[in-house]
């Protein structure tokens, strides 16, 4: 046994040596992918503060270089402390504008409503027009309806009939009222049966008329 234990000791020795730290150099470990290193310096921008400004679209302008920025319609100046914008007070839009255009700094009105519309309909500016037999109705300048509803006068009669594309009703045969279930005409007395005669009162239409009655023999009136 005594002569094989030096050739053990030996071999130990080797394979220590092989795994031994000492013994890795930098080309055992994976080269650094190229392709790696170059994406990441892309990712390192140039600093232009105090140089020039760059837009949303990443354009570069000079200093003092007038530019629009993508997001304004508003000029801007580039300067050291970077872009200086033009804020100004736009006028108000009017109420009754149709179409707006953002083409410039400020919205610009480019057609304002010139018409009325009323119940669906739509009428030129100082057009008159009848909606209804009873209103009279112009379209104004500001664009609004403005209407005036005839105040019909209470009809003198008790059988008012409405004529097509008249407002108020009217008494087509004249004023009368009512004696009994009996309408009879106004002004005249009216001899209703054999033993009354009524009369309407004047003016007061709506009240009952006013009947005298008297005795009547043999189908004949008492004097």
């Amino acid at each position: 046994m005594g002569p094989f234990f030096p050739t053990i000791c030996v071999v130990l020795l080797a394979l220590n040596a092989a795994v031994s730290p000492a013994s890795v150099g930098p080309e055992d470990y994976p080269a650094v992918d190229e392709a790696e290193r170059t994406a990441n310096n892309d990712n390192i921008f140039d600093d232009y503060r105090g140089k020039g400004c760059v837009d949303d679209s990443g354009f570069v302008y000079k200093l003092e270089e007038r530019f629009f920025p993508g997001h304004s319609n508003c000029p801007c100046v580039c300067t050291e402390d970077g872009p200086v914008c033009d804020q100004p007070e736009c006028p108000k839009i009017h109420p009754k504008c149709t179409k707006v255009e953002h083409n410039g700094c400020c919205p610009e009105c480019k057609e304002v409503k010139n018409f009325c519309e009323y119940r669906g309909k739509t009428y030129k500016i100082l057009e008159e027009f009848k909606p209804s037999p009873c209103e009279w109705c112009r379209c104004e300048p500001n664009n609004e309806v403005h209407c005036v509803v005839a105040d019909c006068a209470v009809p003198e009669c008790v059988n008012p009939v409405y004529e097509p594309e008249q407002c108020c009703p009217i008494c087509k045969n004249g004023p009368n009222c009512f004696a009994g279930t009996t309408i009879i005409p106004a002004g005249i007395e009216v001899k209703v049966d054999d033993c009354t005669i009524c009369r309407c009162h004047s003016g007061d239409w709506w009240k009952p008329a006013q009947c005298l009655r008297r005795e009547c023999l043999n189908g004949q009136t008492s004097s």
